[in-house]
């Protein structure tokens, strides 16, 4: 029996999750947060109380708790469920071996179990005596390589029951391309995500000096501050693209767009195609991104029939040039395509126009969950010191590619009217090199 009142040990930021949680719907909560959030607290509590309620309806749940690494089990999540049972008075009735990675409810033999991921077929297989694993909790989840490691084990784990509920806990690393920041950002209609801080938790649970060390870092290194406190996607400073905006664009909206531009990077083997299609507004500098096509092993007919589905009225594509032949048996289709015009560094000139020019890259993550994934997700790379590299990296940029070629009249045009630009003011200001005819580099003109 419950011996607390659960507003004593949960946080009043977990209230709605809380409630989500007990209403049975979503399968898979995702909670991020910085440091002190009471994330893996609230987590273990929900765990210890849905195992001992499911009892009372006769259901025979089990949990399992898992971490990258065997070794790091006993004094984390295995300590943690052990505080939730005290918290919450019900020490009487578990059994919390020493000896044993288990602890189990004795009135009814159900189990909460812990694994570590770096055997995968050990864990992949494990079973209980009786009933079904109903409650799985990934903690620190970003320290695995990937989403793929995880959804392999569910796979396997998320059977012979009729109810799952499934948590992933983790601190938000700096990159955005990490896999955790990726991953929360992508909508299933079964999953809740939750982000806390230690702001919400009452002080006395904190005590005083975690606050005094949050806000000493707060004065010194605010953004350091903001990721480790925060649990904020502060970055690595090799983001290209920090104009990115992430939201559902309308069908009003697009009703509207009058300047919709197509662009096409042909796929390659095990590389996909990508179709883009846009909006550029360039009086206010927004770009809209609306629809995609993103595929693999597809062919040139089948290709051109997906993209008139998406381009009914056949408006011009641009595509990457390097495929003329490939070019050529799309127009034999009925595809309204050219080549892209590819100059000296054109695509060191995209990006850059695509990153510094646009002052707004609008993604709908519904109609285009790729291109979403790449703009967010591409960063330079660093060398064997730790440094940036000076180029842009050719990889994960199926999107970005498409919608270069897309927009290429409008940056082969904005890169004209630079030159010009410069042209001139250099001229004006008398920044012209010295010749022999002008050997004092005079103005040129008084255009200033």
């Amino acid at each position: 029996m419950i011996k607390v009142k659960l507003k004593s040990i949960i946080a009043e930021s977990f209230y709605d999750a809380h409630r989500d949680i007990k209403k049975k719907l979503h399968t898979h909560y995702w909670f991020k947060g910085g440091r002190g959030s009471t994330k893996s607290s609230f987590i273990s509590i929900e765990i210890v109380l849905g195992i001992m309620r499911d009892a009372q309806e006769e259901i025979y749940s089990n949990g399992l708790v898992i971490r990258r690494v065997k070794e790091t089990l006993r004094e984390s999540v295995y300590d943690q469920i052990k505080w939730a049972i005290y918290m919450l008075g019900v020490e009487d009735e578990w059994d919390m071996p020493e000896s044993k990675l288990r602890i189990t409810y004795k009135p009814t033999g159900q189990a909460i179990l812990f694994r570590g991921a770096d055997k995968v077929k050990k864990l992949k297989s494990t079973k209980v005596s009786k009933g079904w694993i109903k409650y799985i909790w990934y903690e620190e989840a970003d320290e695995f390589e990937n989403y793929d490691k995880i959804r392999n084990v569910n796979q396997s784990l998320m059977r012979g029951g009729p109810e799952f509920e499934v948590f992933y806990s983790f601190n938000p690393p700096e990159s955005q391309r990490n896999w955790t920041n990726m991953e929360v950002l992508e909508e299933r209609k079964d999953k809740f995500v939750h982000h806390s801080t230690y702001l919400t938790v009452p002080k006395e649970w904190l005590g005083e000096q975690f606050v005094i060390e949050a806000e000493h870092l707060k004065k010194v290194n605010k953004t350091k501050y903001d990721h480790d406190y925060l649990g904020a996607v502060t970055g690595t400073g090799g983001e290209v693209f920090r104009n990115v905006t992430v939201r559902n664009i309308t069908d009003d909206e697009i009703k509207v767009f009058d300047h919709v531009k197509n662009g096409l990077d042909f796929g390659y083997a095990a590389d996909p195609l990508a179709y883009i299609k846009c909006h550029y507004d360039k009086t206010r500098k927004r770009l809209y991104i609306f629809d995609e096509i993103v595929k693999v092993q597809l062919g040139n007919s089948k290709a051109v029939k997906l993209i008139k589905e998406k381009n009914k009225l056949n408006m011009r594509v641009t595509a990457d040039s390097a495929e003329p032949r490939t070019i050529s048996e799309f127009r034999k289709l009925g595809l309204n395509i050219i080549g892209a015009i590819k100059g000296p560094d054109s695509v060191e000139h995209g990006i850059k126009f695509l990153s510094e020019e646009i002052e707004e890259i609008i993604i709908d993550p519904i109609r285009c969950p790729n291109a979403k994934r790449e703009f967010l997700g591409y960063e330079l790379e660093k060398d064997k010191d730790g440094n940036f590299k000076g180029e842009y990296p050719d990889k994960n940029n199926h999107t970005i590619d498409a919608t270069r070629y897309a927009l290429e009249r409008d940056i082969l045009r904005f890169n004209e009217e630079k030159k010009y630009n410069d042209k001139v003011y250099k001229k004006g200001k008398g920044v012209v090199k010295k010749t022999t005819t002008d050997p004092y580099g005079r103005k040129g003109g008084t255009v200033f």
